[in-house]
């Protein structure tokens, strides 16, 4: 069980990398591309173990209606995961990011299913 849990942590990771600067997606966007889109709670889990790995861009991973619900798992405090983002552009207002559908990019579309 442990190896599939990182099997999948990692193929979290390899979709999060693919998030263009300035665009953000959802935990459930990702688990959606990766074919269990029931499991948005593990995608975060896996975003958690990807703090401190500077190649796995965390703070562009935030919930289904823009709220940086992540934010305390960061590095250096709260406040972190918004700093990245609005220093890419991205605009953030009480925890929320604006203008979410344009900011928005979703796997499925982008990447394509295999």
């Amino acid at each position: 069980m442990e190896d599939s849990k990182s099997n999948f942590f990692k193929d979290v990771h390899e979709v999060a990398r693919l998030i263009p600067a300035g665009r953000v997606t959802s935990y459930g966007a990702i688990a959606a591309y990766l074919g269990v889109k029931r499991s948005a709670r593990m995608v975060g889990w896996a975003m958690n173990q990807a703090h401190g790995d500077e190649s796995i861009p965390a703070h562009r991973v935030v919930n289904r209606i823009g709220v940086l619900s992540g934010k305390h798992n960061f590095l250096g405090g709260p406040e972190v995961m918004q700093q990245r983002l609005e220093a890419e552009g991205v605009r953030v207002q009480k925890d929320q990011v604006q203008d979410f559908d344009q900011v928005f990019w979703d796997p499925m579309v982008e990447l394509g299913v295999d």
